[in-house]
């Protein structure tokens, strides 16, 4: 094998690699291969009554209705530090906060306005959020702006009894 046939290859993809990171606004930042999926995220910060959820997504005259099962949120806690100088080590846990979220995604969701109709229900399968609502999803960038965009998303908050888009 003539060792000009390894090298070339290997310069080849070396070349598209620094092409990649060097465009636009992000010279010299590398974009991972890292996607988002499209799809309708929903945080309820107070999620004790909340067993089960429903979404339905409509656009252009057709609806999704995809599964969507809640989990808990949690927030950070300090466990500690083992002394004050710089190369003292810290820690953190995870602690249930008591609040509800859920992703689901939705195939070909578009960046243009859709209506979403969420129901949410308590453990006895009772109904004390249904609303429907009109949002847009945006654009999502997992490796920041500076590098191609990913699946649009849209993010859902419910609190007090109402829905809103955030």
């Amino acid at each position: 094998m003539h060792p000009l046939s390894r090298a070339v290859p290997l310069a080849a993809a070396l070349l598209a690699l620094a092409a990649c990171g060097s465009e636009g606004d992000g010279a010299g930042r590398l974009c991972t291969l890292i996607g988002t999926d499209p799809g309708v995220s929903l945080v309820i910060p107070d999620g004790s009554r909340a067993a089960s959820a429903s979404l339905r997504v409509c656009w252009d005259g057709m609806c999704q209705e995809p599964r969507i099962e809640l989990g808990p949120t949690s927030k950070t806690v300090s466990t500690g530090c083992d002394g004050d100088g710089p190369d003292a080590v810290c820690g953190a846990s995870a602690s249930p906060d008591g609040g509800k979220r859920a992703f689901a995604r939705v195939e070909g969701l578009p960046k243009a306005p859709v209506r979403v109709t969420l129901k949410l229900r308590d453990a006895e399968g009772r109904t004390f959020v249904d609303e429907r609502l009109d949002v847009t999803p945006k654009a999502t960038f997992p490796n920041g702006r500076h590098c191609p965009e990913g699946a649009p998303q849209v993010g859902l908050t419910v609190a007090n009894g109402r829905v809103t888009a955030r």
